[in-house]
């Protein structure tokens, strides 16, 4: 920054705020992208694998092959959404068909004969799932490249993404209840068991109502914001394969895509360590007691997730962008380190604090990964002279999927690793230690590879109010 240049104001101007209105209306389409996408495989085990007798192995061939397809449709429907003109907008009408096919689709996934059973049900699953993930990705990718496009203000981006990370917090509350839902009595078949596939059915019906009704209010409550002043005015459409290999070439978005691939493997890969650890550490392999804390935990992980999107906010509007994640990291480290400590048979209570303070993390990380994509489309935009939202969403998506994928695949062979034996319902001393090293230690090595991308990272609010004032000068104001 230069001395002629202003220093950039911590206050937001009143025409760059987004109403309240408008940030919650954004905020509960998040329901659409947290059903659409992750509720699925939360209730396959139990409905295909138990309930239908399903091999876990084809149940877990069913889901990779899933998110393979969901790879492929992302960049479609971000793209699609960049080169789209219309009266509505290029992200509104995508928005309104994905998320109401997308309420229409859900609880379709689980309308199976419950007579059948072999390799029909794997080809239901297959089937079904790849029909349906194209409508999420319909209304997703241009969902989330909407939210880069409400506000041109530095710290008005991070409030907006603070309340849709709130408001997520609330939906993943399906995970948690959507087994227990089926236990209800209206379930119970004669022979005394409970009726899971129709349970779900019921249950992922009433979320596609709430999915219907949130898209709508989307639709009619949020503006493209950039549209009429920038986008309409731009007629050469961006080909496919371009619009990859020029988002690809964006070295900020290159660093911000690699900390949150980092980010992604070093959190997905202990994904089942905790519930070992709490189940064989803490409570000495009682199952009952076990299952239990669990749920404690799950409860805890929401509290923590819902209070550290706004916390993490609050830091950042002092901070900045960049100090606040290398303030994430340094926060985590010392959260998960401190699992080795928290998960303990001599207090297990605390193993509670140690579950909403991993949410904490992970809901402000993704915030802010959020909020600094947003950055880089203006800086893209003053490179390239193109709105392209769609294309960086679509290839974040992408790589955050792939880690977690990838993540949860090697977690089964991090597991073995320990020695674990599903046989014997103690396990030994080596392999409790094990569980426990590698539970702290594996995210560490992940945030430490998030904090060496993001000390690299190169646009700061000083460079970021410049970057504006230049496109506001090449093509006004939005």
């Amino acid at each position: 920054m230069t001395p002629s240049e202003p220093a950039p104001s911590a206050r937001t101007a009143p025409e760059d705020r987004v109403p309240l209105r408008t940030k919650v209306s954004y905020g509960l389409g998040g329901s659409v992208d947290m059903w659409g996408h992750w509720l699925y495989p939360n209730l396959a085990y139990p409905v295909f694998n138990i309930f239908l007798g399903l091999s876990p192995q084809l149940v877990g061939t069913a889901l990779m092959i899933i998110r393979l397809v969901d790879a492929l449709s992302d960049p479609l429907f971000g793209w699609l959404s960049d080169n789209a003109r219309s009266r509505w907008g290029r992200r509104r009408p995508f928005i309104l068909v994905g998320g109401i096919l997308s309420a229409i689709g859900l609880p379709l996934l689980f309308c199976i004969p419950a007579h059948w059973r072999g390799d029909i049900v794997f080809w239901w699953m297959l089937g079904t799932s790849v029909l349906f993930i194209p409508f999420v990705s319909c209304f997703n990718m241009p969902y989330q490249s909407l939210g880069n496009e409400l506000t041109p203000d530095y710290h008005e981006r991070t409030r907006v993404m603070a309340v849709k990370g709130m408001i997520q917090k609330i939906f993943e509350v399906a995970f948690f209840v959507g087994l227990p839902f089926t236990n209800l009595a209206m379930f119970t078949m004669a022979d005394g068991k409970q009726n899971v596939l129709f349970g779900v059915q019921v249950f992922c019906a009433g979320l596609g109502v709430l999915m219907l009704v949130n898209t709508l209010l989307v639709f009619f409550n949020v503006k493209e914001r950039y549209y009429a002043g920038v986008v309409a005015k731009q007629t050469e459409k961006v080909g496919l394969r371009e619009s990859i290999y020029e988002t690809m070439k964006c070295r900020p978005f290159r660093l911000k895509m690699f900390a949150v691939l980092s980010f992604s493997l070093g959190t997905s890969m202990i994904g089942s360590l905790g519930y070992y650890a709490t189940l064989y550490y803490v409570a000495g392999g009682d199952t009952v007691s076990g299952n239990n804390w669990n749920g404690l935990m799950g409860a805890s992980y929401m509290i923590g997730g819902f209070l550290g999107a706004p916390a993490l906010a609050w830091v950042c509007h002092r901070l900045g962008k960049k100090a606040t994640v290398l303030f994430i990291c340094g926060l985590g480290a010392v959260v998960y380190g401190s699992t080795w400590f928290l998960y303990t048979p001599a207090v297990p209570w605390l193993q509670v604090i140690a579950s909403g303070s991993i949410a904490f993390i992970a809901a402000g990380y993704y915030m802010m990964d959020q909020t600094i994509g947003a950055d880089i489309m203006d800086y893209d935009e003053l490179q390239t002279g193109k709105r392209r939202e769609g294309a960086f969403s679509a290839c974040g998506s992408w790589m955050s999927k792939a880690g977690n994928a990838f993540g949860y695949f090697v977690s089964g062979q991090v597991l073995g690793l320990t020695g674990f034996d599903a046989g014997q319902p103690v396990q030994t001393e080596q392999t409790i230690f094990w569980i426990r090293a590698m539970l702290a230690g594996i995210p560490i090595f992940g945030l430490v590879c998030v904090f060496l991308f993001m000390v690299r990272y190169p646009l700061t609010q000083q460079m970021l109010a410049g970057i504006r004032r230049q496109l506001e000068a090449r093509r006004g104001k939005v």
